[in-house]
């Protein structure tokens, strides 16, 4: 690859309700982009079954948490139905000077604190349902959570949403292929933004001055 299109680092930070269809689209869209990788965010939920400490989440007590936030390691934190996520700012930096891509599965909090950090570098797209009657089937159709949970999500959705007008790209999530292929087109597509291209351009400018003034 030529220096001239060497660039930093995306942060694709991806959001929706729960049941939109988010997680699928992620995992695509990772398996598919190998210069894209995941955000493993701090926790202080408890590890659930299946879970990997440090591949799926850095689970921390609520004490080390804070000492985080104190020191200002995270990059964005929120909390999320009483338990606290947050991003390391030094992952973050480490892979922007990388050159990597950073893929973020967080809310609309976490997204607003990245894009105030990193407004050159955020890319950030909202999942929605097609409708909340679609949501709230897909909710139950997992049978994975009680009434209780169900209607906290329900309500947490409503919340989400509101917030679409921070987002560069909404995609409704009616059918899977479509907006998996829309996903990864926006993705594709952000890294030739005239912000992130400009100096590509500015270089071949300053070579056709210098070139005519000979």
């Amino acid at each position: 690859m030529s220096s001239l299109r060497q660039q930093t680092g995306l942060l694709v930070v991806i959001s929706s309700p729960s049941g939109a269809g988010k997680t699928t689209l992620c995992q695509r869209l990772l398996k598919d982009e190998p210069q894209l990788v995941f955000s493993v965010s701090y926790t202080t939920r408890t590890m659930r079954s299946g879970e990997r400490d440090g591949a799926d989440y850095h689970f921390v007590d609520d004490a080390s948490f804070q000492k985080m936030v104190e020191r200002d390691e995270f990059a964005e934190w929120a909390e999320v139905h009483g338990k606290r996520y947050g991003t390391s700012v030094r992952f973050v930096d480490e892979a922007l000077s990388g050159g990597k891509d950073v893929l973020f599965d967080i809310d609309y909090q976490g997204g607003r604190q990245l894009r105030a950090k990193f407004e050159a570098d955020a890319l950030l797209v909202f999942i929605l349902p097609p409708s909340l009657a679609e949501l709230e089937r897909r909710l139950r159709q997992r049978a994975t959570d009680d009434e209780e949970v169900i209607s906290k999500r329900l309500h947490k959705a409503h919340e989400e949403i509101e917030h679409y007008a921070l987002y560069d790209f909404l995609i409704i999530n009616d059918d899977l292929e479509r907006a998996y292929a829309e996903l990864r087109s926006i993705y594709r597509a952000a890294h030739l933004r005239r912000s992130r291209m400009a100096d590509h351009a500015e270089a071949l400018v300053r070579a056709a001055q210098t070139k005519h003034t000979k």
